[in-house]
């Protein structure tokens, strides 16, 4: 296991000090990142710890996953590493190289039909 923990399910007013403050009682926190809108700068409901030690992130992962905070359970787990293209995922469907399929998948006319 990773350092790094995936925390998700955040209260949109929850803040990096507040994150911190949690994870501090299972051990040193080194980061904290709340994700947020780069446009808007809201936060988009998730974000990522860093512990020391792998023992301290599986401390804090066994203890939070699922505790109420701020009103919201959290889904705590390890965090997935980040890929050459900058997605956790594999790439999303629009990226280059991906491609949607199906109906509606856009287009010059918008994903509407012709007719």
């Amino acid at each position: 296991m990773n350092n790094k923990l995936y925390v998700g399910n955040l209260n949109y007013r929850t803040n990096s000090a507040e994150l911190e403050q949690l994870f501090a009682a299972y051990g040193t926190v080194k980061s904290v990142q709340v994700i947020t809108d780069r446009h808007t700068g809201q936060s988009k409901g998730f974000g990522f710890v860093e512990m020391g030690t792998a023992q301290e992130a599986q401390a804090a992962m066994t203890a939070l996953n699922g505790k109420d905070f701020n009103g919201r359970n959290l889904t705590v787990n390890e965090a997935r590493p980040q890929t050459e293209n900058g997605n956790r995922s594999g790439g999303a469907p629009w990226s280059p190289g991906g491609r949607r399929s199906g109906s509606g998948s856009g287009g010059p006319s918008g994903g509407r039909g012709r007719f």
